[in-house]
């Protein structure tokens, strides 16, 4: 089946397969913003309490990445530094969120170029979710020594910053280890071949200000309404690479 403009009406999980540079792809989806939940006390035991300080601060990201730049920026040291790292939190975690949200799925609709098979997109499909299932749990076996390691500066005076940042990147690792999982394993995939996608890789033959109304009329009628941002951005990244 092909998929062209507004054909997608599936409300399941939708992955798509972007190509961002000749032969070079990447996989996107985009998560609707949950409602916010009402605040509540941190649950008892560790591992509880870490994932509940690790959702609320992936929250106040989301806030501050929707927010964008303001004229009434902060002025304080701290504050000004609080909202330079939930913005670098922001964007560190967007190529994570995919797989967070992998697994809690059962199943998907992925969407990939119609100029190529569909045996040689399932392929890249299971490469690059098996390289991220390898690569956060090598990252995840890093960060839980280092935790371990900053817990002698317990002894120091003030927050301990250092087993925060560890214990912010074990859970978001976790988290992506097990979304990989999930989806190279547990998930039915529902493959779906997609003009709008393969127009993507003839957009990257043009100029960038002739590039990006062309991209975002693809984006309107894939109804993904980042795909220009994430688009550019690893466009971008292949030409340097």
């Amino acid at each position: 089946m092909n998929v062209g403009a507004d054909a997608i009406v599936d409300q399941s999980m939708e992955v798509f397969l972007v190509p961002v540079a000749a032969a070079r792809y990447e996989l996107y989806c985009e998560v609707p913003d949950e409602p916010e939940a009402p605040a509540s006390e941190p649950p008892n035991g560790f591992i509880k309490r870490m994932v509940h300080r690790f959702r609320e601060t992936i929250a106040e990201a989301e806030r501050e990445r929707r927010q964008g730049k303001n004229e009434n920026e902060p002025t304080g040291w701290f504050a000004r530094v609080k909202t330079r790292t939930l913005r670098w939190v922001a964007e560190s975690i967007a190529e994570q969120r995919l797989l967070w949200h992998l697994r809690r799925q059962q199943d998907a609709t992925f969407f990939y170029p119609d100029d190529v098979s569909e045996s040689t997109a399932v392929a890249e499909r299971t490469r690059q979710l098996r390289a991220d299932f390898d690569k956060h749990r090598f990252w995840l076996i890093i960060d839980s020594l280092g935790f371990i390691a900053s817990g002698l500066l317990m002894l120091v005076p003030g927050p301990n910053v250092l087993a925060y940042y560890f214990a912010f990147r074990i859970v978001g690792h976790f988290l992506s280890v097990r979304g990989a999982r999930q989806g190279l394993t547990s998930m039915q995939w529902r493959n779906e071949c997609s003009t709008p996608l393969t127009e993507l890789r003839r957009a990257l033959e043009l100029g960038r200000d002739v590039r990006e109304p062309r991209v975002r009329d693809i984006a309107d009628r894939l109804r993904l309404e980042h795909l220009v941002s994430f688009f550019e951005r690893m466009a971008e990244s292949g030409a340097r690479s």
